[in-house]
């Protein structure tokens, strides 16, 4: 709670210097209609049009990777917002002057009302609570239907071309356009709507993007007053509101950037996690549930000198899978050497002297996290079926990679092979095509009766 506290405490100071320093820039500027200065700069129009529109679409690509991980239907209506108000900058105010070109009224109010429907999900976003079950549908569900939206306003404005104002004032003092004022108002106070909301956000969860995108919003905030006393005298002038609108957006830039580090990295934990939780399931667990099986025969008076032994051998092994565990969890960690802990592992299997296994790794070979903790399983489980079903007296295990730069897992033996139809059925197989699967490897199996097994592993590229 202190964190959150102190976060929410530092957002609050900095929202009220940050609208003091404003309101006075504001104040000033209204006091003193000569500060209110415009430049006539087509070129710089369009490069601070691009610019912002570059820094939306990126908010929104980080957004809606958010969204992925999370799930929020906060996040999906803050991608849906930024991207929406992205493409109608980038396809009504900025492709159609690429070749010197007058923006006509159509397009110019199509990037207006496309602005302030991206503003209105963002300002929405906040508001809504849940999370989405079918993540890619929800997200090309909703970026489809504000696309529509934007579509159907821009034909409807197209129809309509000869009775729409230009957003524009020729001279300064000059009768300003209808609607003009309305549409910069509406701007305003969606914005502040935006602030309220994000800012109501942060308090209830803490959330780091969200003190972002409230200090981005009271900049835009500012940025649309501006405008609303002193609108553009054309779509070729530009105003000191728009490069506040640039500072904003560099600002819900970083944020988002921090929240989608953020939100992989709780992937990764959660999947960390899971690993752990399927580890000790597989191997440990089932062993400690022999153990309960043969303390139950013991209550119900079997005989000490039947059960003991099973339930020494038994203990013995949930000792020797703990081990295993443990060395595997290291090893995929980075504490201990993936070569070291698999050696251990076979110097272990085969203290007994029933089965040798020559072990043979390239030391050049690169194994990422995961695929270490599955390979390790992979040999474990295969050489585990090695002593218990084949009647193998060698078995050769290889970690290599061939000229072509392909890794693979081979693990062959000298046993008594099988019938491939009965192989499909082994559910120790089947746990090695899964957990090859799981790291996006491929499997296969070759076995003839009395003449061994060849199992391989081909790792991702």
């Amino acid at each position: 709670m202190r964190p959150h506290r102190t976060r929410l405490q530092t957002w609050l100071w900095g929202e009220i210097l940050l609208a003091g320093l404003l309101g006075a820039s504001l104040a000033l500027f209204v006091s003193h209609p000569v500060l209110r200065t415009q430049y006539h700069d087509p070129a710089l129009v369009l490069v601070v049009a691009t610019i912002t529109s570059l820094a939306g679409l990126l908010v929104a690509v980080l957004a809606a990777n958010r969204f992925s991980v999370d799930g929020l239907r906060t996040d999906l209506l803050l991608a849906a917002g930024f991207l929406v108000g992205s493409l109608s900058t980038a396809a009504f105010a900025i492709v159609p002057v690429l070749g010197g070109n007058t923006l006509q009224p159509a397009e110019a109010w199509a990037a207006t009302i496309g602005g302030i429907l991206g503003t209105a999900l963002v300002a929405v976003a906040p508001f809504v609570r849940g999370r989405s079950r079918s993540r890619d549908r929800a997200l090309w569900d909703t970026l489809t239907a504000a696309a529509i939206v934007v579509l159907a306003a821009w034909i409807l404005l197209r129809a309509h071309s000869t009775a729409l104002p230009a957003l524009t004032r020729i001279v300064p003092g000059g009768a300003e356009p209808p609607g003009l004022a309305s549409t910069l108002s509406i701007q305003a106070l969606l914005d502040l709507l935006a602030v309220i909301g994000w800012g109501r956000r942060l308090a209830r969860t803490g959330d780091d993007l969200a003190q972002w995108l409230a200090l981005g919003f009271t900049l835009q905030l500012f940025a649309a007053l501006h405008l609303v006393f002193a609108p553009p005298r054309g779509t070729t002038y530009i105003a000191e509101g728009e490069f506040l609108r640039l500072l904003a957006f560099g600002l819900i830039l970083v944020g988002a950037w921090r929240a989608i580090r953020a939100a992989e990295l709780g992937r990764a934990v959660a999947e960390e996690r899971a690993r752990v939780a399927r580890e000790i399931h597989d191997g440990l667990a089932q062993y400690l549930f022999v153990l309960s099986t043969h303390a139950q025969m013991l209550e119900a008076g079997a005989s000490v000198d039947e059960v003991g032994p099973q339930l020494k051998e038994a203990a013995a092994l949930a000792q020797q899978e703990a081990r295993f565990a443990v060395l595997a969890l290291s090893s995929a960690g980075g504490t201990a050497p993936f070569d070291s802990a698999l050696r251990r592992y076979v110097e272990f299997l085969t203290a007994d002297g029933e089965l040798e296994v020559n072990l043979e790794i390239d030391p050049a070979i690169r194994l990422a996290p995961d695929e270490q903790i599955e390979i390790f399983r992979i040999v474990q489980e295969g050489l585990g079926n090695i002593r218990r079903h084949a009647n193998a007296t060698r078995a050769l295990v290889v970690i290599d990679q061939r000229p072509s730069g392909e890794r693979f897992v081979a693990i062959e033996d000298d046993g008594a092979g099988f019938p491939l139809d009965t192989a499909r059925a082994g559910q120790g197989l089947r746990n090695m095509r899964d957990r090859a699967s799981s790291i996006d490897g491929g499997f296969s199996v070759r076995s003839t009766p009395g003449r061994g097994t060849a199992l391989e592993v081909v790792l991702r590229t």
